[in-house]
């Protein structure tokens, strides 16, 4: 069931770097929000910090809370593993298990967080998530082949059905699109479109287009200088973000100002 996400007084450091300052921000759920931005802002890392993967980095640390329907994701005693089993992400270049078949790369974390379950029940859920992705109809007749022979388009699809395999309620995205070919990047935005319908969606992209054209809202970060913290600039209706910014600086990114 996808949830509500709330940022409140995100501080983000790598080391005793401040790599992003003081950010708030409330995520439908059923939505896609977008994040925008140069690189260097931030974005990828605030993404990082909504599924506790921002801490799988030696020395890096969260001040603020992450909710989850009003739940501390933070929340001392609260395990991670879990946090990322109940918030999926999908990452910029598609990594399937290089060694695994196509149906032991869907069925990898089902089999971790279940431990022993039926074959024929397992069969359902890598049905069904590949199916969910948009990529049954073209992998069924070769589950046992291994999932690294799949096309780069296909390998991301599988990566997806691989991460709402396990029934999670939000899914990540960070740039999910960046190593795919247009026609590849048309099938990853048509199945987020219809993923919405039960997931809370986080994606980052470099693609203002895509942004447009998949989000309800977006989120535009910034940062004031070289080694100076990223901030969240403003976050709004998406049609609002590209077509009536409150701040300048937005506007001047959305319009090839810089970045």
């Amino acid at each position: 069931m996808a949830k509500r996400i709330e940022g409140k007084n995100l501080n983000i450091y790598y080391g005793k770097f401040l790599a992003v300052s003081n950010v708030n921000f409330t995520i439908a759920p059923n939505s896609v929000t977008a994040f925008i931005g140069p690189s260097g802002c931030g974005k990828s890392t605030v993404l990082r910090t909504l599924n506790r993967m921002h801490e799988v980095i030696a020395g890096a640390s969260v001040q603020g809370k992450v909710l989850l329907d009003g739940d501390d994701i933070y929340e001392s005693g609260i395990d991670p593993v879990a946090v990322r089993r109940t918030i999926g992400m999908v990452f910029q270049r598609p990594n399937p298990f290089p060694t695994m078949s196509i149906y032991d790369n869907v069925a990898a974390g089902l089999k971790l967080q279940s431990g022993r379950i039926r074959k024929s029940e397992l069969d359902a859920v890598v049905e069904k998530s590949l199916r969910s992705a948009n990529l049954w109809g073209e992998v069924q007749d070769r589950l046992n082949k291994p999932g690294a022979g799949l096309s780069g388009g296909q390998q991301q699809r599988l990566c997806i059905a691989r991460a709402i395999a396990v029934a999670p309620d939000v899914l990540l995205m960070d740039e999910p699109c960046s190593a795919l070919d247009p026609i590849s990047t048309m099938a990853i935005e048509d199945l987020i479109r219809v993923l919405k319908k039960d997931y809370t969606i986080v994606i980052v992209t470099h693609n203002m287009q895509q942004a447009a054209r998949i989000s309800e809202r977006t989120a535009f970060f910034n940062l004031a200088g070289v080694g100076q913290p990223g901030e969240l600039v403003e976050m709004d209706d998406t049609q609002t973000i590209f077509t009536n910014p409150t701040d300048k600086r937005t506007e001047d990114y959305i319009s090839g100002a810089f970045g």
